[in-house]
């Protein structure tokens, strides 16, 4: 179909009517990344009733071995269609070979360094583009921490951003052994024999993830390594960011356990910050990483609370919230 962008090349790929929500997939194909075979799928919910008036854009980044199904259900259930009926206007990429994202010629090789330098920004800029607005960023788990990748290497300009909110990511969490050169290197050695870690084997969800995903870990993991890449190092850029955030740590959560999520949270420049913790001592479930938004008692304890935020981000959204913390102690 023609081209819906003056930036680059964008395919409007379907427009559906799914019950009371209107369903619209673009594919991007911009040719901006070293591979320029790569194209993304960007949905955009809407309720049909609303017509051609829009609310105030939001952007919905799924973690690893997901795709845009973890906001939003066949069913019309989920945190994107909640958003969508509360009157905003939610878009939700899909990475590079994730969902309706074909895979790239260089797939296995791509890596959250691709996702925060190319695809983000471009995201960002068609966005803005439809919507004449710096729309509202919230990413999960790898989502999260490709949105911090962003902000921290400086890709994506903060004027396109209305705020960021963070659930259960972080990039602190140590793995001894992986300081100790043999294994990292044996690691490595093993790592490159495949082309993709198996999220239905490996009972992590229902897409595939690139081994590049895996060998990065690993170079940030590693006895020198640090969240960053070959050019700039992110964690330090990430006290030079000054826009709202909202940190959400679920007390269930082992994979990204609180206080790495909470060193995020420090590290992230400006004053306009929250940090929310869901546990029983605050009055919630205690959620662990995927049910802090995939769930009936998120439905019900999490969901409004995002609502609230995205419609004021200066507001404590919480009793239990920490608005300003002291800088990180070790």
């Amino acid at each position: 179909m023609q081209s819906s962008s003056t930036l680059f090349p964008v395919a409007l790929l379907s427009a559906e009517r799914r019950g009371d929500l209107s369903e619209d997939v673009y594919r991007i194909k911009a040719g901006n990344s070293p591979d320029p075979s790569v194209e993304l799928a960007l949905t955009r919910l809407g309720i049909v009733h609303q017509g051609s008036v829009q609310g105030v854009p939001v952007i919905l980044v799924h973690g690893s071995f997901s795709n845009r199904r973890f906001w939003y259900s066949p069913k019309g259930i989920g945190l994107g269609a909640y958003l969508a009926r509360a009157g905003f206007d939610v878009w939700i990429p899909e990475m590079r070979g994730h969902g309706l994202s074909p895979r790239n010629r260089h797939w296995r090789d791509n890596q959250v360094a691709d996702y925060a330098r190319y695809d983000v920004p471009l995201i960002a800029a068609f966005v803005q583009e439809k919507t004449g607005q710096a729309p509202h960023w919230l990413g999960h788990s790898l989502g999260g921490t490709t949105l911090a990748a962003a902000l921290g290497g400086h890709y994506l300009d903060p004027s396109l951003v209305a705020s960021v909110a963070l659930f259960g990511t972080q990039v602190s969490r140590t793995y001894w052994p992986l300081k100790v050169p043999p294994v990292a290197w044996g690691g490595r050695l093993l790592l490159k024999r495949f082309a993709h870690l198996s999220g239905t084997r490996l009972k992590r969800g229902p897409e595939d993830e690139p081994i590049g995903l895996a060998l990065e870990n690993l170079r940030w993991h590693g006895l020198f390594g640090r969240f960053g890449d070959r050019d700039r190092d992110w964690w330090a850029g990430l006290a030079e960011v000054d826009v709202p955030l909202l940190a959400v740590a679920g007390a269930g959560d082992f994979q990204d356990p609180v206080w790495a999520c909470r060193k995020l949270f420090e590290q992230w420049g400006g004053t306009r910050k929250q940090f929310l913790r869901l546990g029983r001592e605050e009055g919630f479930d205690p959620f662990g990483h995927v049910d802090m938004l995939v769930s009936k008692a998120a439905q019900q304890q999490v969901w409004p609370l995002v609502a609230r935020w995205l419609e004021n981000p200066l507001e404590a959204l919480h009793r239990s919230t920490q608005m300003m913390v002291s800088p990180a102690s070790g």
